[in-house]
């Protein structure tokens, strides 16, 4: 008896991948008209007719949904940010609250991952953490919306952008650090961090800092603001190396990251800044290092367990059909010993 004809058969005849394969005949608009004319007349040639029995079978809902993590450049070997680690523990909690098991990947993003698990089927749905650039990241989303799968990311909601996202009121947070060193009196106070569209939760921390020194009738200098090309320890402490060299005076540092101030904490303590005698620094996220710090962090807390919850519900309300919109969930400012008030001359 002649064996089936199955569509690996075709993925290996027309020189493409299973996945394409399947996404060709099915007329995906992520393959190009001239692979999908390929594959489709590799099938006919090969005489390849499709499951139906098998196409409804992955068409029911398989209780299980996908956690994909995206890779940052970290100090270590894990190559996750130890923020979105926070949150895969909740994350996994709430999925298993809802009866859905969950399955765990990590990604690069020139993966892809876009297409993959539409086609795969081995979830119901996508939770996407850690993104990066997300102008790169726009036209994977466009995809996942044209393909109609279920999925919820976290993050800034940004205009005309694709899907749901939820994530925390980076703005409010930005307010909260700018005020708390206004308060302290502090009224030179640098910002270390990304402020582009590429990176919006940097860039809405930025402007709430921002309004929290206008309100307090401070100007916002362009020298004691230096960018951050990644979210860790090292970055922030060339970050500050490079503020330090500019020799123009501060005396308070807003960073956008946990991981951008402990960094910078570090560069103070090697030039020999008192912190927070000379300089009060805060962090944003509250990572679980941040209270071991030397000295320990203030810093704005991102609530991990709410937003596993809100990620986890939000993505079963898509699956089941119901009208999900995005959410900004509050920070809360966690005060410890990096900020005090300015020395007495």
């Amino acid at each position: 008896m002649k064996p089936k004809v199955t569509s690996f058969d075709i993925a290996f005849r027309a020189g493409v991948s299973q996945a394409t394969v399947s996404r060709a005949l099915r007329g995906s608009p992520l393959v190009s008209a001239e692979t999908r004319q390929r594959v489709q007349a590799m099938a006919k040639e090969l005489n390849y007719k499709v499951d139906k029995n098998a196409s409804s079978l992955r068409r029911q809902r398989a209780s299980t949904l996908a956690l994909l993590l995206f890779e940052d450049p970290t100090s270590d070997d894990s190559l996750i940010n130890p923020f979105f680690l926070s949150m895969l523990s909740s994350v996994t909690r709430a999925s298993a609250r809802q009866g859905h098991d969950l399955l765990v990947s990590f990604q690069q993003m020139s993966d892809d991952w876009h297409a993959e698990y539409q086609d795969s089927h081995r979830a119901d749905g996508v939770i996407l953490l850690g993104y990066g650039d997300y102008l790169a990241y726009r036209s994977k989303l466009e995809r996942l919306v044209e393909e109609g799968m279920h999925f919820v990311r976290w993050g800034s909601a940004v205009e005309d952008q694709h899907g749901v996202s939820i994530g925390c009121d980076n703005h409010q947070g930005g307010q909260l650090a700018g005020r708390h060193l206004v308060t302290l009196g502090r009224r030179r106070i640098a910002f270390i961090g990304t402020a582009t569209l590429q990176c919006p939760e940097f860039l809405d921390r930025y402007l709430g800092f921002g309004d929290a020194l206008a309100e307090a009738g401070l100007p916002m200098e362009e020298a004691l603001r230096i960018d951050a090309s990644d979210s860790t320890e090292e970055v922030g402490y060339v970050a500050m190396k490079a503020l330090l060299a500019r020799d123009v005076p501060f005396d308070g540092v807003f960073a956008a990251s946990d991981l951008l101030a402990i960094g910078a904490l570090r560069a103070l303590a090697d030039a020999g800044r008192s912190v927070p005698g000379d300089v009060s620094v805060v962090g944003f996220d509250d990572i679980p290092m941040a209270s071991f710090s030397n000295p320990p962090l203030t810093t704005v807390m991102q609530d991990t367990r709410l937003a596993g919850e809100r990620l986890v519900a939000s993505l079963i309300r898509q699956i089941q059909g119901e009208r999900v919109d995005s959410e900004m969930l509050p920070t809360r400012l966690v005060i410890r010993r990096s900020c005090g008030a300015p020395s007495a001359p």
